[in-house]
């Protein structure tokens, strides 16, 4: 295992969210500072008093519009991206709230596709703040933590919903759903994407455990559509549905891909729905899962719009799915050479990648850029690196671990020795202390192999986001 620290690039700037020398409106960091102080959001407390009386005091501005809720481990953001751009394709006004945010955290609450305007978001902000403390001061007074980073940011995200105002509102949760902040909302639609192991520190050790706490978005009256899960997990999410007296759907029974073709930029698809077959749909994303994501999509937006009995008109969701972008998904952010982003952060996501990039992308080496974030599973992230590339026959691999700018991130040697403990050779093996030489150096590698190599930037949307804001500032 090597050592290097070579200088290439300038690098974020750590802790704010926005890039160094951003012309961003210093309003928008202002604000983000302001949420940055209070208890971060892989803190999240597990209580929703806080939230209910915040929401009261702000004349609940949950209730603005009627919700599409999206909880699981993984695919999330894209499936909540797709909702939101076929419920655009029907003309209908979305605000979609996700996590985390890659360069800038106004990317968290869009309106119609884009990020809030930096305007509305410090404006919104300045009217909400004088109610946060107050609910402040109560919280204090009781001995309890004040409202969180992310329970704040939610806050927003509703106030900013109802101030638009939009006509549907497609949130994201932040971790588990019972107890977390989006759940104060009332879903009409709860979307249930693929369960696997994370934050078990927080949700419990076992799928159904994990299962329990994410069922907790199912509501009643409500409808669920979930994905393809194993066993042990859709008994909770039927068990749920029943007892709440929800509506309910899964992939692989109601609805499902029927057919996918890779291709150039991403992937020709045919999808059974609830009510209908769409064939021959353009979806710019790569991989079996995004396919998988596109049928939990289309089933929610049939849900939402018509109860799953009545067919989308197939022009429309073709238009709807060819709009979808997914940044930090297998997103390519530089040629000469290749550079691709991956934000996958745990064993799960990184099999499903690596699966999707061996497919899509035609190379004879790989140099893997890799930062992870403290709470997640490193050694099962570097075992998942190891089976998919390093023995995988296709690739000729080297891997650079370091660190992004986030203090969450695992320091980089400590990263080396897990990456050696999940078996990787020593001499495979380069630690760089900071992200912008870890990818200087893997560009420069692989961009004195012609258009035989590519890099590949993956372990958290922390280290992703970082690189975007690197390769974007002039690399």
């Amino acid at each position: 295992m090597s050592e290097s620290n070579t200088g290439v690039f300038e690098s974020q700037a750590p802790g704010t969210g926005l890039s160094a020398g951003s012309s961003a409106d210093s309003g928008v960091e202002a604000v983000y500072a302001d949420l940055l102080a209070r208890a971060p959001e892989n803190k999240m407390a597990p209580r929703l008093d806080a939230m209910q009386r915040a929401v009261e005091i702000l004349g609940s501005p949950e209730k603005a519009a009627p919700a599409i809720h999206i909880t699981g481990t993984n695919g999330k953001t894209s499936t909540a991206r797709m909702i939101e751009r076929l419920l655009m394709a029907h003309d209908i006004r979305v605000g979609r709230y996700t996590s985390p945010h890659i360069s800038k955290v106004t990317e968290r609450i869009s309106i119609n596709g884009e990020p809030v305007a930096d305007d509305t978001f410090v404006r919104i902000w300045d009217e909400i703040s004088p109610y946060l403390a107050i609910v402040d001061a109560e919280l204090e007074s009781e001995g309890a933590p004040r409202i969180t980073y992310f329970e704040a940011l939610t806050l927003l995200a509703f106030a900013i919903f109802a101030d638009e105002p939009v006509d549907v509102m497609v949130l994201e949760v932040g971790i588990g759903g019972f107890w977390d902040a989006t759940n104060v909302a009332d879903a009409q639609v709860s979307v249930i994407a693929p369960i696997s192991y994370d934050h078990t520190d927080m949700l419990g050790e076992t799928l159904a455990e994990i299962a329990t706490e994410k069922s907790g978005i199912i509501k009643p009256g409500g409808f669920l559509i979930s994905a393809a899960q194993k066993p042990e997990t859709a008994e909770v999410l039927l068990e749920r549905a029943q007892e709440v007296g929800a509506s309910y759907r899964f992939e692989g029974v109601e609805f499902a891909p029927t057919d996918r073709k890779p291709g150039v930029g991403g992937q020709m698809i045919s999808l059974r729905g609830l009510a209908g077959e769409y064939e021959n749909i353009a979806l710019p994303l790569f991989g079996d899962y995004q396919a998988d994501n596109a049928a939990l999509a289309l089933a929610a937006v049939e849900a939402f719009l018509g109860g799953g009995e009545k067919p989308l008109n197939i022009d429309v969701v073709r238009d709807g799915f060819e709009a979808v972008t997914s940044p930090g998904r297998l997103e390519t952010i530089a040629t000469k050479p290749t550079v691709v982003v991956d934000a996958a952060h745990n064993p799960h996501g990184i099999r499903a990648s690596a699966t999707a990039f061996k497919e899509s992308f035609n190379f004879s080496n790989v140099y893997l850029v890799v930062g992870v974030l403290g709470e997640k599973d490193a050694l099962g992230i570097f075992e998942a690196l190891r089976e998919e590339y390093r023995d995988s026959t296709d690739f000729a691999v080297k891997i650079f671990v370091t660190a992004s700018a986030s203090a969450r991130a695992i320091e980089a040697t400590r990263l080396g020795e897990i990456a050696l403990d999940a078996g990787f050779d020593g001499n495979d093996i380069t630690v760089f202390e900071k992200l912008p030489d870890a990818v200087g150096e893997a560009m420069e590698s692989a961009g004195a192999e012609d258009n035989s190599s590519a890099v590949l930037v993956t372990g958290s949307i922390t280290v992703v986001g970082d690189t975007i804001v690197l390769l974007g500032e002039g690399a």
